[in-house]
């Protein structure tokens, strides 16, 4: 059975893309994964992209993550749907680790890497952790507040006034 989609006259948003892709990165490389990976590989070719940044970008969010990685992803979004903090291990670019006490409010990819943001305890502010970098996380059974994935997006073009 051949299903016919009607082309969409929208665009897929930041968030929305971020939310898919998570999905789709703790799935590994199951059979199921490499479908939904293909099908959104098809929802991309209908984008126009003009710069090797989002094109890069693109291409990392179809890639399956290695195993450990999407195991601390299935963590991640867990945590993100059920509103509660995490615990991080993190090795920072100087090799420095350290335990954070982390609110997730959304996952995204730029270029080569995946980025936890959420909201540190320990730096009071929001802050991009690279998947790579995270050694461990831990669910915690503390309420994260709400906020608004759109506000977080430390990579997407801000319109100008």
């Amino acid at each position: 059975m051949t299903t016919v989609v009607k082309p969409s006259t929208r665009s897929l948003t930041t968030a929305e893309i971020a939310a898919l892709a998570l999905s789709l990165a703790h799935l590994g490389a199951g059979p199921q994964a490499v479908t939904a990976r293909r099908g959104l590989r098809l929802a991309f070719e209908h984008l126009e992209v003009d710069d090797d940044a989002i094109a890069t970008t693109l291409a990392t969010l179809t890639e399956p993550l290695p195993a450990d990685v999407a195991s601390r992803a299935r963590v991640i979004a867990d945590a993100i749907t059920s509103r509660l903090m995490i615990r991080l291990h993190y090795r920072d670019a100087s090799g420095t680790i350290t335990t954070r006490d982390v609110e997730p409010v959304t996952c995204l990819v730029h270029k080569d890497f995946w980025y936890l943001v959420g909201v540190c305890r320990m730096r009071r502010g929001i802050r991009a952790f690279r998947f790579d970098r995270i050694i461990a996380v831990e669910p915690t059974l503390t309420p994260a507040r709400p906020h608004m994935a759109e506000r977080f997006l430390p990579f997407q073009r801000r319109r100008v006034a």
